[in-house]
């Protein structure tokens, strides 16, 4: 299985009202490659199957989405995450770790 594959298998287990960080993703995977699970993510064609929406920076920020970080937090806010000045509030709470 590609890298990208993997990466979007990973982000399909993430479930609604959760979110995990590109280094999550990458330490499941076995590796540190935070920004190449961002570029994988970046050329998810299964959206929103893979909620790549759900991928956010280690610090709790919304990171980068292709259809905008609006777009993004609006989307976790349909979902129950809340989301303030581009970041998630009780970012621990809403963690997912594989």
């Amino acid at each position: 299985m590609r890298f990208d594959e993997r990466v979007w298998k990973l982000t399909a287990r993430v479930p609604r009202g959760k979110v995990t960080t590109y280094r999550e993703l990458a330490r499941a995977m076995g590796n540190r490659a935070y920004r190449a699970v961002g570029n994988a993510l970046n050329r998810n064609p299964h959206a929103p199957v893979v909620p790549c929406h759900r991928v956010v920076k280690a610090s709790g920020e919304l990171g980068g989405f292709a259809g905008g970080t609006a777009t993004k937090a609006r989307m976790l806010r349909q979902e129950g995450i809340t989301v303030e000045h581009g970041r998630i509030v009780n970012f621990s709470r809403a963690l997912f770790r594989f």
